[in-house]
């Protein structure tokens, strides 16, 4: 697990860190197990009262591996040990659970990030409570680029953050958006120079309170904005079930890698 995140846990916070930073910290098969698997036993931590979620060297997380966009037009899975099309972790799916289970953990998470999070990787950071951004981050929803659509429980988890049509424009567009216009949008919590360090001071802050009260706070604050959200990520998975290998999603995924114009069919009436 260490070659993707690195754990450590200190006077009741725990520090993860996404630990593959050579590639700007993308999600490959592995990633994806070993964030499943932290937050699996952070919960059944009593002894962790925050958490903070970070990525090593120079970016938070860029998203969806490239080789697994490759993978996707010779015809494989996105994961080869997850049938997404399976509820396996309560409402979620094998991917939604990587993100939503940071939103079910009992204590508060804090997203500290930096350089960029891009499609998967801002949608991870949507399954955090708090999300501290550095200025010059950049931030996206890029699947679209990809003839894909936000499946990791993003939709779900931006409702609560972002007006509706912002999130409509960024989804279909996939623009790339900066940290101020992240702070703007809802995405950001705050700006701050030094994400880590602050999110680490706000989770000692957190550590120091009644265990108790914290957690249910966020049970409180959980159930607030937790209605329909099984449809919704049934939904999502529907939908991205769908484009997973289909001529145009495929087409887009190869003139991307191509670095191209893409040439799409027009859908069926």
């Amino acid at each position: 697990m260490e070659d993707r995140i690195r754990l450590s846990i200190t006077d009741g916070v725990a520090d993860v860190r996404l630990n593959r930073a050579d590639k700007m910290n993308a999600l490959d098969p592995p990633m994806f197990k070993a964030i499943a698997d932290t937050a699996a036993r952070l919960k059944q931590d009593n002894g962790v009262r925050a958490v903070v979620l970070s990525g090593e060297g120079r970016a938070f997380c860029a998203g969806l591996d490239v080789e697994r966009i490759a993978a996707l037009t010779r015809g494989e899975s996105l994961l080869p040990f997850a049938d997404l099309t399976k509820r396996t972790h309560g409402i979620a799916n094998y991917v939604q659970h990587v993100v939503w289970t940071w939103r079910e953990m009992a204590v508060p998470v804090i997203a500290a990030i930096h350089g960029v999070a891009f499609g998967g990787g801002l949608q991870l950071a949507l399954g955090a409570d708090l999300r501290y951004v550095a200025p010059g981050t950049r931030l996206g929803l890029i699947e679209s680029q990809w003839g894909l659509v936000p499946d990791m429980a993003g939709t779900q988890l931006m409702r609560s953050l972002v007006r509706e049509d912002v999130i409509r424009e960024l989804t279909y567009t996939g623009r790339i958006f900066s940290a101020e216009e992240a702070l703007a949008y809802g995405f950001a919590t705050r700006l701050v120079t030094d994400p880590l360090g602050e999110a680490l001071a706000t989770a000692r802050d957190i550590a120091g309170r009644s265990p108790d009260a914290i957690r249910a706070a966020k049970r409180l604050l959980n159930q607030a904005v937790a209605a329909g959200a099984l449809s919704a990520l049934t939904a999502e998975t529907v939908e991205q079930r769908a484009l997973l290998g289909s001529p145009n999603q495929v087409e887009a995924a190869r003139a991307n890698l191509d670095k191209r114009t893409p040439k799409f069919t027009d859908p069926a009436i």
